[in-house]
Order: C-alpha cells, then structure tokens, then sequence
C-alpha cells in the first residue's frame, strides 16, 4: 500500500495519534504524518503510506489554510484558550480597527514561536521547558501571510479569521500579535485547518471513516505523484533511459517535450512511470527526489 490519504484530525487526538490508529486499522507500519496539529486544532492532516512517506518534507513544506477564533481581552500561557490567563485588558475597539490590524498582518511576517510548541532550543523542546514553568529566548522567523481575511466579525469579544500562509506559521501566535496591536490582548480559540498543499476539507476522511472503508481504501489513497501536480510532465528518450535509471543527469535533449527555461519537473519512463523530480541546471536535469525502484531496471 503506497499513496497519500487524507485525513480529518478530530479534536483530542494528536497528529501522532492518528499515526498509530492508522498502523492498526491499515495494517502498515510505514506511515508517516505531515505537519504538527495541536490536540484541539481539527482538519487537514495528509498522512503518507508506503513509499509515499518519501513525500513527507514536501508537504511539511507546503502552504496551508486555517479558519481561527481570536479572542479578545486575554492573554494565556499557551496563546490559545487551553492555557491559563496571563493578563485580562479592556475591550474598546470597533470592526473598522479590527479590519485594519488585521490587514496589517498580510505580506512578510516575523514571529515569535510560542513556548508551548514542538521547536527545539538547545536540545530541548520549548513545551517541555514551558511544562516546568521555565520561558528562554527563542529566535524569531519569517513566515507569510498572503492572505487575511475576517469571516466571522465581532461578536461578544470574538471574531473569525481564514489566514493562508507559508509553512511555520503558528496561528496562535498571529492570534496574539493581533491583540497586541489592537491594545486589548487576545488569543487563538477554535481552529480548523482547511487546506494543505492539494489536499482540502471538502475530501478528506475522518478515522471512523477509514475504519468503515479499510478494506476499499484504495480509491481514497492519492498516488505520490500527485503531490507535484503543478510541476511540468517531462518523458525521457528510450536511449537516455540507461542514465535514467542510473540516477545520471540528463541533458535537455534527453527529453521528448520542450524544456527549455523550467525550474522544476516530473520525469517519466517511456512506459510512463513516474521516476521522480528533477532540477534543470543549465543544459542539465538534475535528481531532486527519486520515488520510482529503479534498480529492477
């Protein structure tokens, strides 16, 4: 069994969690997750299987989609509504300076990652020092917001926020940092992850799903080379399929389409298999990532 599967994280469950309930329900123990959810976060959590776990950092490296509660008037030591209040603030701000902050927030982006979170300083992951009440610097970062939008306006304190944003993005945090800027502190209440990467809301399977379908799970399993579905399909020549298989650079004329000034591909054997993806490096294709056995070949 070897493909992607799309899975609905339901809250109390950890990404790890779904991991093993899926080694005991598909009977496979190469399985691996792609990216972190909090226990009460809900949503997208594309889980890889087989070979397909060869795709993992791909879609780690993905760009997602979050629908979050922000919550105003509060601080809390995990940044979400499962930790305990810091501080309490007054509320007196209009829809009009909640849209313009949050606007505020779309384009380049430098974060503080919470304490409470899976980053490691020194060895040590930051939530274990938080669990004993110790907070250390942590180094900031750059993320992306390429979108922020209010889908749900204020109301008894809260509002509802869609962010699209690059990977590492901590939408605890952005929660926060957008009290801090209104001046009434805030933090994350609910939060769905709607998208990643080429996997939606709308497809995806909750666990109690997949137990019912475990023995015709094959029509939910995405084939690895749907990942890459933006990249350009590229065949090589039966005569460069030595190379090919060796794992050589080709050259560009090694290729059956037109190649020229592309960054990225999908190379195929003349019996379209999927070999792998490849870099153009000047006149050369280079292995970015195989996924196809070549060594029967």
């Amino acid at each position: 069994m070897h493909g992607i599967i799309n899975v609905y994280k339901e809250k109390g469950f950890t990404s790890h969690d779904v991991v093993a309930k899926l080694r005991g329900i598909l009977r496979e123990k190469k399985i691996g997750h792609t990216g972190t959810l909090d226990p009460e976060a809900e949503g997208v959590l594309p889980v890889c299987i087989g070979k397909a776990t060869k795709v993992v950092p791909f879609l780690t490296d993905c760009d997602k989609c979050y629908e979050a509660e922000v919550i105003l008037g509060a601080t809390t030591t995990t940044e979400d509504a499962t930790g305990e209040i810091v501080e309490t603030f007054d509320i007196n701000v209009t829809s009009s300076q909640i849209e313009e902050v949050v606007q505020q927030f779309v384009g380049q982006y430098t974060q503080i990652p919470p304490m409470y979170s899976a980053i490691k300083v020194n060895g040590v992951r930051l939530y274990e020092l938080a669990r004993k009440g110790i907070e250390v610097e942590r180094p900031s970062r750059e993320v992306q917001i390429y979108s922020c939008d209010i889908i749900e306006p204020l109301e008894n304190n809260k509002f509802k926020i869609r962010v699209k944003c690059s990977k590492g993005t901590y939408i605890r945090t952005l929660c926060t940092d957008i009290g801090k800027k209104l001046g009434c502190g805030a933090h994350m209440g609910y939060l769905l992850r709607t998208q990643v990467g080429n996997y939606y809301l709308d497809n995806s399977l909750k666990l109690s799903q997949i137990e019912q379908q475990k023995n015709n799970i094959f029509p939910y399993l995405q084939s690895i080379e749907d990942v890459f579905f933006e990249y350009p399909k590229l065949t090589v020549k039966n005569e460069a399929s030595k190379s090919l298989y060796n794992g050589n650079p080709l050259n560009c004329s090694d290729i059956v389409e037109d190649n020229q000034n592309l960054n990225f591909a999908r190379i195929y054997d003349t019996q379209k298999n999927f070999i792998g993806i490849y870099k153009q490096k000047e006149n050369l294709w280079v292995v970015e990532k195989i996924f196809f056995d070549t060594t029967s070949k």
